[in-house]
């Protein structure tokens, strides 16, 4: 399952982090061929698609049952409410089936990887994965929520409308029969009710509140999702609702003289003969006929009656793929997190701020990848990715993570790394890393990169802050001052307005009160690179972004190209 964003972040600081933002510009004059609004519409694209899938799906089976011959017996029984939960039953088979793909890392991050996924529009809706599949959730719990009404009053209709001419139609055993019996004493019924509870206990779970304070609740009220599915292939082998069989033989409605004629009547043979099996007669006149079977003054005579089957169970078709799909994925990631990750040193840096260095063999990662970190001895089951803040090299495999310790995850995970640290132990975290094709780069070079940080506190800024000034100290002594532009925003002051110690005087230099104008910033930026590409980069919170995603897709009087990232573990 994909870790709240507000629980682990990969840069640490994250609660008292207000956005950290990268402007890059290019040499060239484009990066990689794809602007944020060409993104945008085929996300948006994409979106309509699934939606108009859900709606043809509901408006075509809702047709179905209710002017299907098939079904005319049935919907007679029922009305409105049969139509209702097969229409939200057909989208819930949709969403069930897609719900899991986007849960699919190995699968995603291959196709990521791959060279015939070429365009970097369909790679960025993959980094969309998390997003889908929480509206394919959503989308499961409102048509959950309309399917078992629909059902409540299919099993009040059950018994109301109980049919004694057609027996083997009917759900209930008589007229009257109590419809809590169809809830809890039958297989459909039974599995339905804990479902609701399932899925109940797994989106109230996802809320914001619950994964904010308690994650682990989240973690393992999510993986509860197999014994939803499970039971889902139990519940649609009820086989509750039926079709008719032999409609030629019994068109819905035709006239059966030998059942209707002899209930309680002798009646002469002359008669019988005027109505022989499988043929259309002229309806006598004298007998009462249902008008909406009635076309000129004719109608069908039946020669048998009706039979009726169960279906079979099509929410197999749509759910055995994805799910049978997941678990060989997860089963190939217990496989291979069997080669273990030594953990060479782990660093504690101000701020609650835990860096590890870990070694692995044959492990290879760009900047800007994530690893997924899973240590059994703090959870079972709990895994959270983190973005790596050191590569590995031709001459160096060492590769590491920096994390705020701010959720019970991470404290556990900090208590075993200091408990275990002067002893022999070794801690064995399980990984799996995120892959880009190589998609030219290399004729790519950085000319500019522009640094904005935001923090609430002066403390927060100190964890990077050796970095940041060995960096500042390098390039000066490069002969290349401007290559980077440092700006740190100190949203909320103390009274302090500085990092204390002497070495970071180049750091003080650049530090701002207040929050950026961020209107400004990209009209000064537009300005000194005309007619070039910006490569924005953000890591912060939903609102900010949004604001940096707007303005990137503004257009300017200097001619400079936008194109904006933001931070995704998907």
């Amino acid at each position: 399952m994909v870790r709240d964003s507000a629980r682990l972040r990969a840069l640490p600081g994250w609660h008292t982090l207000c956005v950290c933002l990268l402007f890059v510009r290019l040499c060239l004059g484009k990066f990689g061929g794809e602007g944020a609004v060409s993104w945008r519409s085929s996300s948006l694209l994409s979106f309509f698609f699934w939606l108009s899938l859900n709606v043809w799906l509901f408006g075509k089976t809702f047709l179905l049952y209710n002017q299907g011959l098939q079904y005319y017996y049935l919907h007679q029984m029922l009305g409105l409410g049969l139509c209702v939960s097969r229409a939200s039953a057909s989208v819930l088979n949709l969403n069930c089936c897609l719900v899991l793909l986007p849960m699919c890392r190995v699968l995603l991050a291959f196709l990521r990887g791959s060279q015939k996924v070429a365009s970097k529009k369909t790679r960025r809706l993959l980094d969309k994965s998390k997003t889908f599949h929480v509206t394919c959730g959503v989308t499961i719990c409102i048509f959950s929520v309309l399917h078992v009404a629909a059902h409540l009053v299919n099993a009040l209709n059950f018994s109301e409308n109980y049919n004694e001419e057609f027996v083997t139609l009917n759900a209930a055993n008589y007229r009257g029969e109590d419809p809590r019996k169809l809830l809890f004493a039958t297989v459909p019924g039974l599995t339905g009710v804990i479902m609701v509870l399932v899925l109940f206990l797994m989106c109230t779970a996802s809320t914001y509140a619950i994964r904010v304070s308690n994650y682990d609740i989240f973690w393992y009220t999510h993986n509860l999702f197999f014994v939803f599915y499970m039971l889902l292939m139990l519940h649609v082998s009820g086989g509750v609702l039926k079709y008719q069989t032999n409609l030629e033989e019994h068109p819905p409605g035709c006239f059966n003289p030998n059942k209707t004629l002899r209930q309680n009547l002798t009646v002469p043979k002359a008669f019988e003969e005027l109505f022989p099996d499988s043929t259309t007669e002229p309806f006598p006149e004298d007998l009462p006929v249902p008008e909406p079977f009635v076309q000129n003054s004719f109608m069908r005579v039946c020669s048998e009656e009706p039979k009726f089957q169960s279906h079979f169970p099509e929410t197999w078709f749509w759910i055995s793929g994805p799910l049978c799909l997941y678990c060989v994925e997860r089963l190939y990631r217990y496989i291979r997190s069997n080669k273990p990750v030594t953990i060479t040193s782990v660093i504690s840096h101000p701020s609650n701020v835990l860096e590890v260095r870990m070694v692995k063999d044959d492990f290879e990662a760009r900047p800007g990848q994530y690893v997924i970190l899973h240590c059994p001895r703090v959870s079972a089951l709990e895994s959270h990715p983190f973005t790596l803040t050191m590569c590995p090299t031709d001459t160096k495999a060492t590769f590491g993570v920096h994390l705020k310790v701010v959720g019970d995850w991470t404290e556990r995970f900090r208590d075993l790394l200091l408990l275990h640290s002067n002893q022999d132990t070794e801690i064995l975290p399980i990984f799996q890393q995120r892959r880009y094709p190589n998609d030219g780069w290399k004729c790519y070079k950085l000319r500019r990169l522009y640094f904005i940080w935001v923090c609430r506190d002066i403390e927060s800024f100190r964890w990077f802050a050796d970095l940041l000034c060995t960096l500042h100290n390098k390039l000066w002594q490069e002969n290349r001052p401007d290559y980077i532009n440092i700006q740190l925003y100190l949203s909320q002051t103390d009274g302090i307005q500085k990092i204390i110690g002497e070495k970071y005087q180049a750091l003080n230099s650049r530090l701002l009160i207040g929050r950026p104008r961020w209107k400004l910033l990209f009209d000064d930026i537009a300005k000194c690179n005309r007619r070039k590409t910006i490569g924005v980069f953000c890591c912060g919170p939903n609102k900010i972004s949004k604001i940096l995603h707007k303005l990137s897709n503004s257009s300017n009087s200097y001619g400079t190209r936008f194109e904006y990232n933001k931070e995704s573990f998907s």
